[in-house]
């Protein structure tokens, strides 16, 4: 009997997708598989190479490759959609709208044609839209599309209050609703370490400057990169999300996905907490929270609907000029 690891293709080989793909090696989650469709040079190429070459050193036995079209990445577990442009300072997620929808809409249709049984993880921003256009062009069920948000936003909250306690960060426990960006709703009723209520442990006050610097915490990086936007945690945040997907681990974690009756949100795709493993989002998870964290989730909702709307506008014209011929490859990066 012959064991086949599952394939894991990364689309986009900028910082996030590069990082991701590293980490899902060094982990062994599976054959990893970086694309790159608009150039045969050495970028892609390279950096697979180099990746393969740091096998002996971290001691991990699986393949890393590079490919140039979507046949090469066909039967794909996962895919991850790391492409589209990054934020610049002054930059919001929200003015990378136009750019990166005609991105991901192409990459979706050739995923659809060429690894149809894959779970797709969208981490291109503004990733509640993204992943709302992938969930539209892919045509695929509402379990196997899902964003990278909720993770990272978490695991800032919970750095960011390991380091005002001095505790380790593993101690820290969160959960973040709402829209991937300034309007996110932490649910701080629920943050706690170790079991002991947050706000037991830091006056509200400064908890809500935690609260405040976490919905910042992009741009915060933005600004102190100077070029280019975050990627290791954003990278080690898609690959949590990879393995708990190919090693069916049923993790709780906060992911943006498609729902209707669940929080009342009817039909679009935003943060909430969902049970992740084989095929996706197994179950999303209603939780309780305090009239004013209500009231957040729902602002946040409203700012996902106005993206969601300029998109659909955006892409109009698009889908209705390409209706009859052949997705063509997108620009990635």
């Amino acid at each position: 009997m012959n064991y086949q690891r599952p394939k894991i293709t990364v689309i986009g080989t900028g910082n996030v997708g590069a990082t991701c793909a590293q980490y899902c090696a060094m982990r062994e989650l599976g054959d990893v598989v970086l694309l790159n469709t608009t150039s045969r040079r050495d970028p892609p190429k390279g950096k697979a190479l180099d990746m393969a070459e740091s096998a002996p050193v971290f001691g991990f036995n699986v393949k890393v490759t590079n490919a140039t079209d979507y046949e090469e990445t066909a039967d794909s577990s996962v895919v991850v959609v790391a492409a589209g442009m990054p934020r610049k300072p002054g930059m919001s997620r929200d003015d990378l709208l136009a750019a990166n929808a005609e991105i991901v809409g192409n990459i979706a249709k050739n995923v659809k044609a060429t690894s149809p049984d894959a779970v797709i993880i969208v981490v291109t921003n503004p990733v509640d839209a993204m992943v709302q256009r992938v969930f539209d062009a892919a045509d695929f069920q509402k379990e196997r599309v899902v964003g990278q948000a909720g993770v990272l936003d978490c695991a800032r909250f919970r750095a960011f209050v390991a380091m005002e306690l001095n505790v380790s960060p593993l101690d820290v426990h969160a959960m973040i609703l709402g829209g991937h960006g300034d309007s996110m709703a932490p649910v701080v009723s629920c943050a706690s370490v170790a079991g002991v209520p947050v706000d037991q442990l830091i006056p509200t006050e400064r908890l809500g400057q935690i609260v405040a610097r976490t919905r910042l915490g992009g741009g915060e990086i933005v600004d102190l990169l100077g070029t280019g936007s975050a990627y290791y945690a954003p990278a080690a945040s898609t690959a949590k999300m990879v393995k708990s997907i190919v090693r069916d681990e049923n993790r709780l974690l906060a992911c943006v996905a498609y729902c209707d009756q669940e929080y009342d949100v009817g039909g679009y795709c935003i943060g909430v907490p969902v049970v992740l493993g084989a095929g996706g989002v197994k179950k999303i998870v209603q939780m309780s929270t305090t009239q004013a964290e209500r009231t957040l989730f729902e602002k946040s909702l409203e700012a996902v609907k106005a993206n969601v709307a300029k998109l659909r506008e955006l892409t109009k014209p698009t889908e209705d000029e390409t209706k009859e011929t052949e997705p063509s490859a997108p620009t990635v990066s």
